[in-house]
C-alpha cells in the first residue's frame, strides 16, 4: 500500500491537463499553418503546359530593348506635370547601379504639398505614354511626421516637452529610393497567379498571331531600405534636395516575401508603433535576413502561449492557496508595485497596445494576489512553518534594504543633478521610480530565495508558473538580443532570468518531496507507522 501523498491525481487535475493539451494543440496547428504559408511564399508552383495549363511567360524572355525613366511630379495622374530627372537609355536589367540627382522643390511643397517619384520601364527611344507595354510605379518622396527627439536628450526632458511637440509636424524628404525588378525567367499559370502578385503584375498579349499572354516586368520599391537616417528635414528655405536611386535585381521568392513584410510593417502604425520602432523592425529584417522572419513568427506564438499557461496556473495556484507558509508576501507586494509602476509609465508613454494589454493584465493579477495575501493573514495561532516564513521574510528584506535604499537614493540624486528642466519635478520623480524599478526590481525575489534556502524546500512555490515565466523571459531576451538592442524593459526581464536560474539550482539541491509537511504549507505531527505499513 502506498502512502497517501502518492495517490493518483483527481479528475480535476486530469481535466486541467487536457485543457493545457488543447491550448498546446492549437499552438501547434497555428505554427504549422504559418510554416505552410511561408512555404507558399518560398515555393511558387510553375506552369506546366504539358498538362494543358494556360501559361503566362515573362516579357523579358524576348530580350526587348528597354529604357528606365525617372520623373518627379506633384500629381502622379497629371502626365503634363511630370519632370524628367534622369533616364537610362540602354537599361541592362541584370546590372545594378546607383544614380544621384538634385531635385528642386516647388513652393507648393513647403505648403503641405506632396512630391512623388514616377518610375517607367518602357521601350527604348519611345515615350512611356506611347508604349502599351510600359510598367509604371509611383512612390512618395515627401512626408510629414513628428521629429525624433535630439540625441542625448534625457527622458525627463522629453516627457516635459511631449505635450508641446506632439502637435508639431515637420516635412521630410526621402533622399534614397531602392528599385528592384524580378528578372527570373518564371512562367505562371494564368488561372493560379498568386493573389499577392495581382497588384504588381500586368498581363498583356504579345501582339503576334498566336496571341500568347505575357506578363510585364515586376517592379518593387523596397521600403525596407527606406530608413529614418535617409529622411532630410525641409522647410520654406529649402530650394533643392539630393536624391539617390539604386537599382538591383530580386528573386521571385524574395519579391513575394518582401511585399508581405512591407504590408505588415505598414499596418503596425495602426497599432501605435512609432516611426523609430518601425525603423528598428526594418533594420531587423534587412540586416539579419529571412531566418529572422521565421523567428518573428514562431517566437511570438510561443511567447503568447507561455503567457497564457503562466496566467492560468498562477490564478489556479492562488485560488487554492490556504496558507502563506513558505511564501514571501513582501516579494509579492513589491512585485505588484513594480508591475503597476511600469504599466502606468508605459501608459503615459503611449506605448503600443500589444505591450500595454499584457502588462495591464499582469498588473491586475498582481493586485489580486496582494488582496489574497491580506485575506490569508492568520488571525489566530500560526503554525510553525508560517511563523518561520514570516521571520525569514522580514530578515531578508531588512538586509536587502541596506543595499536597495542607498542605490535608489543615489540614482535619484544623480538624475536630479543632471536634470535640465528643474521645474519638471513630477517627470523627475516618475522617471526616478521607473528607473529604480527597472534597475533593482529583480532584487524583490531575493527574500523568496532566502526563504527557500532556510526551509530547504521549494515545494511551496508553483513550479509550472515559474517554469513558463522563466522560459518566456529567457526566450524574449535571447530573441531581443538577436534582432534588437535591448532596452530597459528587456534588461529588466534579463535580471529575472538570473533569479530563475538560482531557483532551478535550489530545486536541484532541494528535491521535491510531497510527503514533507512544509511543502504543503502546514505542519503535521508524524504519526507512528501502523503494523500494516511496517509489513
Amino acid at each position: 500500500m502506498f502512502p497517501s501523498c502518492y495517490s493518483k491525481p483527481k479528475n480535476g487535475s486530469q481535466f486541467k491537463m487536457s485543457y493545457t493539451k488543447v491550448i498546446f494543440g492549437v499552438l501547434v496547428i497555428y505554427v504549422l499553418h504559418t510554416c505552410w504559408a511561408i512555404y507558399g511564399f518560398v515555393h511558387t508552383k510553375p506552369c506546366d503546359s504539358a498538362r494543358g495549363d494556360q501559361c503566362v511567360a515573362s516579357y523579358l524572355t524576348t530580350k526587348p530593348r528597354l529604357q528606365l525613366s525617372f520623373y518627379s511630379t506633384m500629381d502622379p495622374n497629371d502626365e503634363g506635370g511630370h519632370k524628367l530627372l534622369f533616364k537610362v537609355d540602354k537599361f541592362e536589367i541584370h546590372t545594378k547601379f546607383e544614380r544621384k540627382v538634385s531635385v528642386s522643390l516647388a513652393e507648393l511643397t513647403h505648403k503641405n504639398g506632396s512630391v512623388h517619384a514616377v518610375v517607367y520601364v518602357h521601350k527604348s527611344g519611345v515615350s512611356p505614354w506611347k508604349d502599351s507595354k510600359h510598367v509604371r510605379l509611383v512612390t512618395r518622396l515627401t512626408s510629414q511626421m513628428t521629429p525624433p527627439p535630439p540625441a542625448g536628450t534625457r527622458a525627463a526632458t522629453e516627457a516635459a516637452h511631449k505635450g508641446r511637440e506632439a502637435q508639431k509636424l515637420v516635412s521630410y524628404w526621402k533622399s534614397h529610393i531602392s528599385l528592384n525588378m524580378m528578372t527570373e525567367d518564371f512562367t505562371f499559370n494564368n488561372a493560379a497567379v498568386p493573389s499577392d502578385l495581382h497588384r504588381y503584375m500586368k498581363i498583356v498579349e504579345d501582339g503576334k498571331k498566336d496571341k500568347k499572354k505575357i506578363y510585364l516586368p515586376l517592379l518593387l520599391i523596397d521600403e525596407m531600405q527606406s530608413r529614418i537616417k535617409d529622411f532630410t528635414e525641409i522647410n520654406i528655405t529649402t530650394k533643392a534636395v539630393p536624391l539617390t536611386m539604386s537599382y538591383d535585381t530580386i528573386t521571385l521568392r524574395k519579391f513575394r516575401i518582401w511585399i508581405h513584410i512591407q504590408a505588415v510593417i505598414y499596418s503596425l502604425k495602426h497599432f501605435g508603433f512609432s516611426e523609430k520602432n518601425i525603423d528598428e523592425i526594418k533594420a531587423m529584417f534587412v540586416e539579419s535576413g529571412v531566418h529572422v522572419l521565421v523567428l518573428s513568427v514562431l517566437v511570438p506564438a510561443f511567447h503568447l502561449s507561455f503567457e497564457v499557461f503562466a496566467f492560468k496556473n498562477d490564478v489556479s495556484f492562488w485560488q487554492g492557496k490556504k496558507s502563506l507558509a513558505g511564501i514571501s508576501k513582501r516579494s509579492v507586494i513589491w512585485r505588484c508595485l513594480s508591475t503597476s509602476v511600469i504599466f502606468l509609465y508605459l501608459l503615459g508613454e503611449k506605448t503600443s497596445w500589444l505591450i500595454l494589454i499584457p502588462m495591464g493584465a499582469a498588473a491586475l493579477t498582481e493586485l489580486w494576489k496582494v488582496s489574497k495575501i491580506f485575506a490569508l493573514q492568520p488571525k489566530d495561532e500560526r503554525d510553525e512553518i508560517t511563523q518561520a516564513t514570516e521571520e525569514y521574510d522580514a530578515k531578508a528584506m531588512k538586509f536587502l534594504s541596506y543595499l536597495m535604499y542607498p542605490l535608489c537614493i543615489s540614482g535619484a540624486m544623480y538624475s536630479f543633478l543632471y536634470l535640465k528642466n528643474k521645474s519638471s519635478l513630477y517627470s523627475w520623480l516618475l522617471n526616478s521610480v521607473v528607473s529604480g524599478v527597472y534597475a533593482f526590481g529583480f532584487l524583490s525575489m531575493v527574500p523568496q530565495l532566502f526563504i527557500n534556502y532556510k526551509l530547504k524546500s521549494v515545494g511551496q512555490l508553483p513550479m509550472s508558473v515559474l517554469l513558463y515565466k522563466g522560459l518566456n523571459t529567457f526566450m524574449s531576451d535571447v530573441f531581443s538580443g538577436i534582432i534588437t538592442t535591448p532596452g530597459p524593459h528587456q534588461l529588466a526581464c534579463f535580471r529575472d532570468d538570473v533569479v530563475f536560474l538560482i531557483y532551478l539550482y535550489q530545486r536541484r539541491i532541494y528535491p521535491l518531496n510531497k510527503c514533507r509537511s512544509r511543502e504543503h504549507g502546514a505542519s503535521h505531527r508524524k504519526k507512528p507507522k501502523s503494523k500494516a505499513h511496517e509489513d
